[in-house]
């Protein structure tokens, strides 16, 4: 499993993970977390199911609040790489990367205009942990991040058969221990 403190989600900012998991140990399941991580995972878990449904309003409200709390991107990008790992046991390869991204793409546009591949792409290149922002000519910004992560959880989680508060209990488990280590 790939080290978490050398992920480089395109969200990640000096913010501190304590911040987001500071109230002790975990239990199995995110709804124990203290209320920042548990505001985090209920607005995540609202947008992908909102996302699955293909429910415009629904989602629209829910990214509105993965967007406002930056910290929101350290959650979906772990997330993001577990759902990865899961259905590419053996690794990934460029051509996986590349049916990843055209079949999140083609399946969000048929639901959303505002589907941006590039965006899609830096989320996948940022829970790899292989994105640099320096050297991308247009980064996107928090709130695209934040539209298009849920549709890229959603794409993922069809593919497992594991429901989507397990990934999200694995993923705070996993800052936990990058702030433990810290």
């Amino acid at each position: 499993m790939t080290n978490p403190t050398l992920i480089h989600s395109p969200w990640s900012r000096p913010v501190g993970v304590r911040r987001v998991c500071d109230a002790g140990a975990m239990t199995g399941t995110w709804r124990h977390l203290p209320a920042t991580a548990r505001a985090i995972a209920l607005t995540a878990t609202t947008a992908v199911a909102a996302a699955q449904a293909r429910d415009g309003q629904a989602y629209d409200e829910a990214v509105g609040g993965l967007a406002a709390d930056e910290r929101s991107g350290l959650v979906l990008g772990a997330v993001v790489r577990l759902l990865l790992e899961e259905s590419h046991p053996d690794g990934l390869t460029g051509d996986d990367i590349r049916q990843v991204l055209t079949r999140c793409v083609q399946e969000s546009t048929r639901w959303r205009t505002d589907v941006d591949p590039h965006v899609v792409l830096v989320l996948l290149a940022g829970a790899l942990g292989v994105y640099d922002p320096e050297s991308d000519e247009s980064p996107p910004d928090a709130a695209a991040l934040a539209r298009h992560a849920p549709l890229l959880v959603a794409d993922l989680l069809a593919a497992t058969s594991v429901p989507l508060d397990d990934y999200l209990a694995a993923a705070f488990a996993e800052i936990e221990r990058t702030e433990r280590q810290d």
